[in-house]
């Protein structure tokens, strides 16, 4: 991968070799539209496609419709195929490299360079996507495993089915929030004394409010009702990915989930990262997930071995006070179910996704309790404390005024790493 003229941290999430889109508005410009990051920077397509020509981002045939770049979603953009992504990103960072093959249309154009590149923190973000649907999948196993054997013992931990399909269900698109956006304490109904009888719950905040540490995956086209995604097609239908938070209230959940699963225990919020990484970035980064021991169906086959991301992932906690603790680092390569598996089997029955539909990996634990991705595992059901650092706090789950981070990374070469940036959000009473 060439250097870019650009000044980038090595560090960075947002080298040349990622190029993430999303949704800004800036300065000169409150309309919701489309940008990547680039090192600390956010460059503007729709300031740059205006003044260079949308021909020179777009491949032939489209590239007298810049409009797609003053979208104010990606949704357009992501509905226009992998292909196209493709080539948009790879005329992006020739633009942006050193050895450019256009150094006249951005590195030496000082006046555009003014008007299209922005500091990151001058650049306010926004969903990605219109999200029409949301559906979470369990495919984290060791999350998965860890709950099983807190609520059922090690012989039932886990459900006859779950080594035999990706276990999923549908979710809240309306309450998917992006990154930054405060989270409201759920109220709910709960047991304060769940072993008393008969069961008497009351209506009160959540007391065992937790986070989930989890990918999510963006469909970028539709297929037709009654037509499932075959899985050697599936990879096609993926734009890109988020991290993703989905914010789960314990105690609201552990009372209503029999017989029809989580419900206001889980619609009050879902955090997403603001910038779309796209499925070529990750490329470089495919890695074995964890071995299924049991023969799949023929749909869930798929031909390679490597099918999930070997992402470094971690979550920060801070107190209200600004005391900050990671308080887990685990893989994105636990997981049991790859995203392609997830969309052939979601469509099996002839269910249309439709672009902009998010899917959400499940949470993502390591195999030690000190990588799990949910504050219900590292307090082991709310009977342990977690340490925080500084050595005076501790917690079970979140308080009023904590702010949870996530954060998530491939590290390539020097200068090509591919991260997220933050996922974050901080609870209100």
């Amino acid at each position: 991968m060439a250097r870019s003229w650009l000044d980038i941290d090595p560090s960075s999430d947002f080298s040349l070799a990622n190029i993430p889109f999303g949704i800004i508005s800036t300065p000169d410009d409150p309309a919701r539209h489309v940008g990547i990051a680039i090192g600390t920077y956010v460059l503007d397509l729709k300031v740059l496609a205006d003044q260079i020509g949308a021909h020179h981002l777009l491949p032939y045939g489209l590239g007298s419709n810049p409009a797609v770049f003053a979208e104010h979603t990606l949704n357009v953009f992501a509905e226009l195929g992998r292909s196209v992504h493709r080539y948009v990103r790879e005329r992006i960072q020739d633009l942006l490299a050193e050895n450019t093959t256009c150094p006249d249309l951005l590195k030496n154009n000082a006046e555009l360079r003014e008007k299209a590149l922005w500091p990151q923190r001058r650049v306010k973000m926004f969903l990605p996507m219109d999200i029409g649907d949301y559906t979470d999948f369990y495919a984290g196993y060791h999350h998965a495993y860890a709950v099983g054997v807190m609520f059922r013992g090690p012989a039932n931990a886990l459900q006859p089915n779950y080594t035999h399909l990706p276990v999923g269900y549908h979710g809240r698109a309306s309450s998917i929030v992006v990154s930054g956006t405060p989270v409201r304490r759920p109220v709910g109904q709960i047991l304060l004394d769940p072993k008393a009888e008969p069961k008497q719950p009351t209506v009160a905040p959540s007391r065992k409010l937790d986070i989930e540490l989890e990918l999510g995956c963006f469909i970028t086209k539709s297929n037709p009702l009654g037509q499932p995604v075959s899985i050697g097609e599936a990879e096609q239908h993926v734009f890109g990915y988020v991290l993703l938070n989905d914010w789960s209230a314990r105690d609201i959940q552990t009372w209503e989930y029999v017989p029809l699963g989580p419900f206001n225990g889980k619609n009050f919020a879902t955090t997403i990262s603001p910038w779309v990484v796209l499925a070529d970035a990750l490329e470089p980064f495919k890695a074995k997930g964890i071995e299924n021991p049991t023969p799949v169906q023929e749909y869930l086959k798929e031909k390679r071995g490597e099918t999930v991301y070997d992402i470094q992932l971690e979550v920060d906690l801070t107190t209200p006070e600004g005391n900050t603790t990671t308080i887990t680092k685990t893989s994105g390569k636990n997981l049991m179910w790859s995203f392609p598996q997830m969309i052939a089997h979601h469509t099996l029955g002839g269910c249309p996704l439709r672009e902009g539909d998010l899917l959400g990996s499940g949470t993502i634990s390591g195999p030690v309790p000190e990588q799990s991705g949910s504050l219900l595992e590292l307090s082991e059901g709310g009977t342990r404390e977690i340490q925080l650092s500084g050595g005076s706090e501790t917690r079970t789950f979140l308080k009023d005024g904590d702010t949870v981070t996530f954060r998530g990374f491939c590290v390539g070469k020097e200068g090509e790493r591919v991260g997220f940036g933050e996922c974050t959000g901080r609870v209100q009473g």
